[in-house]
């Protein structure tokens, strides 16, 4: 089956089994549209990439299924519960279900790489120490860092400083698992240790995993779907096959790194820079 023409989007399907659901989507910065009528879902145990170019709107989508930011229509169901409806302490009893791991890492500097790990514990739970050691050395083995529990984040590689986040964000055994930028600043042979940790996790905790980048090789690999946005609007949910042989320009653009083609309007750019 031919993919859509240049200017055609896939529509996505979002059953009532898939764990997130997001339907007709909308957010605004002020005056301004970020996100156009998004609507796809996310099936439980499956990895979902959502990739785009800068200013896409991809970050603006992650903000929102994490419950940061509220959006203007629509709405955004999370293991059964619409968070865009839901009250604070609602929404904070199912961040429990859900990891998170921030691009750059978001660790504490005067913490050593146990502490960091074992907040989420010591904010959610009443676990005695010697479990939460015990919790705290079963993730950072899983993450490959068994034996760096006293080191502080400044005595950290990038690759190592992706990896203690993770074992944070996975502490609490997860249904959920956020992944904002893994490659961002990494070597290539790091990004692709990063990679197989992502589909060992998967593997090994049976979660679903939702991965936000703009490495297309990374994507590919651990993709079992991927998600596209351009300038907010979606422009396909497929496989990694059926990303490759969609003909809209903007995603063979992206595919093939060609630069954008597009006038700029000089009168309309002033306008935005000085918000009149």
């Amino acid at each position: 089956m031919n993919g859509p023409g240049p200017e055609e989007t896939i529509p996505e399907e979002v059953t009532p089994e898939d764990v997130i659901q997001v339907r007709e989507l909308v957010a605004h910065y002020g005056e301004r549209r970020i996100l156009h009528g998004i609507s796809f879902g996310i099936r439980r145990g499956e990895i979902m990439v959502i990739m785009g170019g800068s200013g896409s709107g991809k970050t603006t989508l992650l903000r929102h299924m994490l419950g940061l930011r509220r959006p203007t229509s629509g709405s955004i169901h999370i293991l059964g519960r619409d968070i865009t409806r839901i009250g604070r302490r609602e929404l904070y009893r199912l961040r429990r279900e859900m990891g998170v791991a921030f691009q750059g890492g978001a660790l504490f500097g005067s913490m050593t790489v146990a502490e960091n790990v074992q907040l989420p514990l010591r904010e959610h739970t009443r676990l005695d120490e010697n479990t939460i050691r015990i919790m705290t050395r079963m993730k950072l083995e899983v993450v490959n860092l068994s034996g760096f529990e006293h080191l502080m984040p400044a005595e950290l590689s990038g690759g190592m400083t992706k990896r203690v986040a993770l074992a944070r964000a996975v502490i609490m055994d997860p249904k959920l698992l956020f992944f904002d930028e893994p490659s961002a600043g990494l070597d290539p042979v790091v990004s692709a240790e990063l990679d197989e940790l992502i589909l060992k996790l998967r593997s090994a905790m049976n979660m679903t995993i939702v991965v936000v980048t703009h490495e297309l090789e990374s994507a590919f690999k651990i993709a079992d779907r991927i998600t596209v946005l351009h300038e907010g609007r979606l422009l396909i949910t497929g496989t990694v096959d059926e990303v490759r042989r969609c003909e809209n320009e903007h995603i063979q653009a992206m595919l093939h790194r060609r630069p954008r083609k597009e006038a700029i309007d000089a009168d309309a750019y002033l306008r935005r820079l000085t918000g009149r």
